[in-house]
């Protein structure tokens, strides 16, 4: 078995990718491409050039619910990374 050690931040493509400064702003950017996002699909059928707004969603998103999820998860993980030096609780 080999031991692996945590990828650094500045090798971590996922975290260089789609994670956020902070928790807050990436929960900001994840409720605003739902909201952008059933916007855009509610009023399709009467006007089709609203779905042009799921490409703002894809912008906040940064791709797909699933990338999404992954930067919220390389943001907590990173928050953990700074904090251990001695973040106040």
């Amino acid at each position: 078995m080999s031991t692996a050690t945590p990828a650094s931040p500045a090798t971590d493509p996922v975290g260089a990718l789609f994670a956020s400064r902070s928790v807050t702003a990436h929960l900001v950017r994840g409720v605003l491409g739902l909201v952008l996002a059933v916007a855009s699909l509610a009023a399709a059928p009467q006007q089709p050039a609203a779905l042009l707004g799921l490409v703002g969603t894809v912008v906040l998103w940064r791709g797909c619910p699933t990338c999404w999820c992954l930067g919220l998860a390389a943001t907590l993980a990173g928050r953990d990374r700074r904090c251990a030096d001695g973040c106040p609780t």
